[in-house]
């Protein structure tokens, strides 16, 4: 990563206001979260070229090779309620996904509820964590891999993975992609906090969403069951129609959801 390059490319006010670049991390939400403990304002940025720790949901770990993708985690220290902090994996999702529809005129689209796809495979994981108090958010620290150059993926889990270069035929300049996820992300972010919801995102997110109006798998904490997926609703859940007609509101901590015929 050419951190000059992408300190030129950046047009977010907040977003990228502070840069950590480390070569190599175990983790850039661990440091991040580090940096969290101290004065760093909302916005920081921690991005490196590898990660030997890095995870994904469920704690499922994340190895990628060196120098071939974005690797970043963002500090923020939103006035919300605990509860409400999921919703900012969301978010990133929706500007990840709108980044990359702009820069490389790719069909991106959102498995709800934190992974952009491309062509029905994984192009990117999120992962957000969060230290709270009794006076509510201390601060959230969102993980962002998007894997742009990487040609080859092996290991346990990955057969639903691609690529950005793998999809589009062209490697991927990260700095310019990176910069443009951080824009997305500023815009978005902002108009989150105006409601604390995503009552101000939630059609834009509807109209990339690759579940939407198609039959999907709910696993869970109760028996697994078939459902068409009609979206989300203000508060990021998705809303899912059984067959009996009745829509239930399914929260993202709760299940799983995945096509009945593959992973989208």
């Amino acid at each position: 990563m050419k951190i000059a390059d992408l300190k030129a490319q950046i047009k977010s006010k907040e977003m990228g206001c502070k840069i950590h670049y480390i070569e190599e991390v175990t983790s850039t939400n661990t440091v991040a979260k580090e940096l969290a403990m101290g004065d760093e304002p909302t916005g920081t940025l921690v991005v490196t070229d590898f990660q030997s720790q890095g995870k994904g949901r469920r704690g499922r770990a994340w190895v990628a090779p060196k120098g071939k993708d974005i690797f970043m985690s963002i500090l923020l220290r939103p006035a919300i309620e605990p509860m409400q902090a999921s919703m900012i994996t969301l978010v990133m999702g929706l500007s990840v996904a709108q980044a990359v529809k702009e820069s490389l005129s790719i069909n991106s689209q959102i498995k709800w509820p934190n992974d952009v796809v491309v062509n029905g495979k994984k192009i990117c994981g999120i992962l957000t964590e969060m230290s709270a108090s009794v006076n509510g958010v201390d601060y959230v620290v969102i993980g962002t891999g998007i894997n742009c150059n990487t040609r080859k993926f092996v290991g346990e889990g990955l057969i639903h993975a691609t690529s950005l270069v793998l999809e589009n035929g062209e490697e991927v300049a990260r700095e310019s992609l990176l910069a443009k996820v951080l824009m997305a992300f500023e815009t978005n972010y902002n108009k989150f906090l105006e409601t604390k919801d995503l009552t101000n995102l939630q059609i834009k997110y509807n109209q990339m969403l690759a579940n939407k109006d198609r039959e999907v798998v709910i696993s869970g904490s109760e028996a697994d069951y078939v459902g068409v997926a009609r979206g989300i609703n203000e508060r990021g859940e998705l809303l899912v129609e059984d067959e009996n007609g009745e829509v239930k509101a399914v929260f993202t901590g709760e299940v799983s959801v995945c096509g009945v015929y593959g992973y989208v």
